[in-house]
């Protein structure tokens, strides 16, 4: 993604376009197959910056006549996951693109309360800050993602 914000007025068709030639470009460097179905799912998931959930994607892939089943969507979610291209947000069970999905990261985000977009914010300080706060207290950090809601510029400056 761009320096822009998902606050802030950008190119999101550009988003879109970036998100979807890094995951072919990763996919096939590590010699992965982004088949149709996966490409599609990835491609709603960042056709706003707004977390989508899992029967959103099934609706979608129903309305155009591909193979709803949920497995199928599932499985795709999994794969976007375990490669890095797509986070999950437990508060909203949902997911969000990943904007670096290059470089292997516990996510974090911004989530508006009254838009429900979601900006990724990448921070190996507060990664590390987190992974040393938890090895002081003796715990293993496998997975994290750090969700923090509020209201975002445009929302605020509406109201």
């Amino acid at each position: 993604m761009t320096d822009s914000t998902v606050f802030t007025k950008h190119d999101h068709q550009l988003c879109i376009q970036e998100a979807l030639d890094t995951a072919k470009e990763i996919c096939k460097s590590n010699g992965l197959r982004l088949t149709d179905t996966r490409l599609r799912v990835l491609e709603l998931i960042w056709q706003s910056h707004t977390p989508v959930g899992a029967y959103e994607i099934l609706a979608k892939f129903s309305e155009e006549g591909r193979n709803s089943a949920p497995p199928t969507v599932y499985r795709a979610l999994e794969f976007l996951q375990e490669n890095n291209l797509v986070h999950r947000l437990a508060s909203l069970n949902a997911f969000i693109g990943c904007i670096a999905p290059e470089h292997g990261h516990q996510g974090s985000f911004l989530i508006c309360k009254k838009c429900s977009k979601a900006q990724e914010l990448t921070s190996r300080e507060l990664e590390k800050d987190i992974q040393a706060l938890a090895g002081k207290q003796g715990f293993t950090v496998d997975n994290m993602t750090l969700e923090v809601s509020g209201v975002c510029p445009r929302c605020k400056a509406e109201a």
